[in-house]
Parts: structure tokens; C-alpha cells; sequence
């Protein structure tokens, strides 16, 4: 019977294929975890108060989803689209290369510009999908998703690889602590030095597929330019 204590996973598995609503599945994989635990439904709730006031830390990004919120509703991602448009030469490759070379950059020296919910969502994704309906009218629902998945791994690869450049990230730190422990006597500035060229290399990779990728909607799209306004 210990076994029906996992039932919180199957609601969650469940819910996901049938893609409902995310947090609502999350809840109530919660409660009903709690419940069959022997919980009372306050005892539930003060867990889950004790949990957030401790790890509230890690929470605070969640205050920048309603400000992101506020700013598309009140036409972010309008601009965003229009300043795309008045340039003439932009792709959605040309655009997704600037982001992750600044992504990059950024990371290196340990400075945080960028974010899924701060950048990607409301300005990086909807310009870049603006780059391909300016150049070639509609675009179908897979061609958007790739684009999506683009500008995602762009922030993704630019962040990740390139954050132990700097000496005094919490990666590099772990990396030297870790060796250390196992007698490996290594310092913080020898692992951002061997972190450049793998930053270097994901930022070469990172331009060539994108470029490949302004290649596949030429030969996808041809020539229907439609001079989308």
C-alpha cells in the first residue's frame, strides 16, 4: 500500500499527456500525495507555507511573470514585431545569432540580461517570428514551434556554457569544491579558463545552425515574399 503514495506522480504523467492546465495538475497532484500520506488538509497547507517561506528565494522570478504579463498587454510585443519589420536585411537567424553572441557575452562576465520570461517570451520569439512573416507572409504551425524552440535554445545555449567563464560563478565555484574533495588541486581561474573554448564553440555551433536555419525557409518558402506590413 506504501505504493499509493505515489500516486501525486501518475496524476501529474496523466495530466501532462493529456496537457492540461499545469499548475492546476500540480496542485492537485500535491493534495492528493498529502492525502493519501494521512494529511489533514491543514497540515497540507501549512507544508506547503513552510516550504515557500523557506526556499522563497527561488521564487522570485515568479514576480516578473505579471510585469511581463502587463507589458504585452499593453502592446510589448507589438513594438517588438514593428521595429523587426522596418529592417530590411533582418532574419530570423541574423536575429536569433545577435541574442545568443549578447547571451554569451553576458554570461561570461557573469551579467544577467536575459531570462525565458524576461526576454524569450514577450521580445527574442515574437521578433524572430516576425523576421520570417516579413519576409515570407504566413507562417505554418511547425515552422512557428521551430522558431520557438530556436530562440529557447539560443538563450539556453548562450547561458549554460558560457557561465563558468567567470571566476566567481556559483558553477565554477561547485566545479572547484567537487575536485577539490576527490584531490584534484585545481583554483577558479583555471576552470573559466577552460571554459572559454567550449563557450566559443557553442557560439560558433549556435551561428551555423541558425544561418542553416535561415537556408531551410528559403528552400521551404521560396520565393513568397510578400511584403507584409
Amino acid at each position: 500500500m506504501e505504493l499509493i503514495k505515489l500516486i501525486g506522480v501518475l496524476i501529474v504523467i496523466v495530466g501532462f499527456i493529456l496537457k492540461l492546465d499545469t499548475l492546476a495538475v500540480v496542485v492537485v497532484a500535491g493534495l492528493a500525495t498529502g492525502l493519501v500520506a494521512g494529511m489533514s488538509p491543514i497540515e497540507i497547507l501549512d507544508t506547503l507555507g513552510n516550504a515557500f517561506i523557506t526556499n522563497r528565494t527561488a521564487t522570485l522570478f515568479i514576480l516578473t511573470l505579471p510585469v511581463i504579463g502587463l507589458c504585452e498587454r499593453n502592446g510589448l510585443k507589438d513594438k517588438a514585431v514593428d521595429f523587426i519589420r522596418s529592417l530590411k536585411n533582418a532574419t530570423t537567424g541574423r536575429l536569433i545569432i545577435v541574442w545568443q553572441t549578447v547571451r554569451t557575452v553576458a554570461s561570461a562576465f557573469s551579467l544577467r540580461v536575459g531570462g525565458h520570461a524576461q526576454f524569450i517570451r514577450p521580445l527574442i520569439n515574437p521578433m524572430a517570428q516576425a523576421a520570417s512573416i516579413a519576409k515570407y507572409g504566413e507562417l505554418d504551425e511547425k515552422t512557428e514551434d521551430q522558431i520557438k524552440g530556436l530562440a529557447a535554445g539560443s538563450e539556453n545555449y548562450g547561458n549554460f556554457f558560457a557561465q563558468n567563464c567567470f571566476m566567481g560563478s556559483s558553477g565554477t565555484l561547485l566545479i572547484v569544491t567537487t575536485l577539490s574533495e576527490q584531490g584534484y588541486p585545481v583554483d577558479a581561474l583555471q576552470i573559466a579558463g577552460q571554459s572559454v573554448p567550449i563557450a566559443v564553440i557553442s557560439l560558433v555551433v549556435g551561428i551555423i545552425y541558425a544561418l542553416i536555419f535561415d537556408q531551410t525557409m528559403k528552400r521551404r518558402y521560396g520565393s513568397k515574399k510578400t511584403g507584409v506590413k
